[in-house]
C-alpha cells in the first residue's frame, strides 16, 4: 500500500497546484519533466498519478500535445453509478429501483420551488418539449433525449449548475442502465400525458401540483419495473 498512498499524495499535490495555480477548464498543466521537478518525483509516479486524475475528468491527457486541466464533468459519476446498477440487479437487488427512487427524491424535492421561477423562455421552451412528445407519441415512441431535455429544462430556472449536472448524471446513468436490465417501455401516450400534466401544475403556478405529478410520474416508472421484474422470475 506505500505505493498507493505516495500516488494519492501526488495526486492531491497536483490539485493543489490547480488551485494555487486558479487554473481553468482547458488550460495547460507544467509538462511532465516540470512536473517532476516541482514535486520532486519520478517520472513514472507523475504518470501514475495523471492517469489516476484523468479517470476522475479533473486532467485530460492529450498525447503529443500535453497535460490540461479537465471539464470537472459528472461522467465518472455516472460510469460508477450505472456499473454498481448492473452489479447489484445481477446479485439480486432491486438496484434499478434505488437508483430511480433517488431520482425521485431529488426531483420531488425540487419541484416546487421553480414553480413561480421559470422566466417565460423556458415556459415556452417547456411547452414545445411537451408538443414534441406529443409529436413522437403519435409515431409510438417519445424520444429519451425529449425527455432529457424536458428535465433539465425543468430546474434551470433555479441556476445551479453543480445541481443540472447531477439531475442530468443521473437521468444518464438510470436510463443507460434500464435499457440494458429492463425490457418493457412505458406506452408514449402516458408519458406524454404525464409531462404535460408536470408543465400545466407549474405554469399554473400549483407547487403542490406539481409535486404531485412528479410523484405520479416516478410511481408510473415504479409500477413498470416492478412487472418488468416479475417477468425475468
Amino acid at each position: 500500500m506505500p505505493g498507493r498512498k505516495m500516488s494519492d499524495g501526488i495526486q492531491e499535490r497536483i490539485k493543489r497546484l490547480i488551485l494555487d495555480r486558479r487554473l481553468a477548464p482547458g488550460a495547460a498543466l507544467p509538462t511532465e519533466t516540470d512536473l517532476m521537478a516541482l514535486l520532486g518525483v519520478s517520472r513514472n509516479s507523475v504518470r501514475e498519478a495523471l492517469k489516476a486524475l484523468q479517470a476522475m475528468g479533473i486532467v485530460e491527457i492529450r498525447h503529443g500535445f500535453g497535460t490540461y486541466v479537465g471539464p470537472m464533468s459528472l461522467a465518472p459519476l455516472v460510469e460508477g453509478l450505472s456499473f454498481r446498477t448492473v452489479v447489484g440487479h445481477y446479485q439480486g437487488r432491486d438496484s434499478l429501483l434505488e437508483l430511480l427512487e433517488l431520482r425521485e427524491a431529488v426531483e420531488t424535492g425540487l419541484v416546487a420551488r421553480v414553480v413561480g421561477r421559470i422566466p417565460e423562455e423556458d415556459l415556452a421552451l417547456l411547452a414545445g418539449l411537451v408538443d414534441r412528445m406529443r409529436a413522437e407519441a403519435e409515431k409510438e415512441d417519445v424520444h429519451a433525449e425529449t425527455d432529457r431535455a424536458f428535465h433539465l429544462a425543468l430546474y434551470r430556472a433555479l441556476g445551479n449548475d453543480l445541481l443540472s449536472e447531477l439531475l442530468d448524471a443521473f437521468w444518464d446513468a438510470f436510463h443507460r442502465v434500464r435499457t440494458d436490465l429492463a425490457e418493457r417501455h412505458q406506452d408514449p401516450r402516458v408519458t406524454w400525458r404525464q409531462h404535460h400534466e408536470i408543465l400545466d401544475a407549474v405554469r399554473s403556478g400549483d407547487a403542490a401540483g406539481a409535486e404531485d405529478a412528479v410523484r405520479r410520474h416516478f410511481d408510473d416508472i415504479r409500477r413498470r419495473l416492478a412487472t418488468a421484474a416479475r417477468s425475468h422470475h
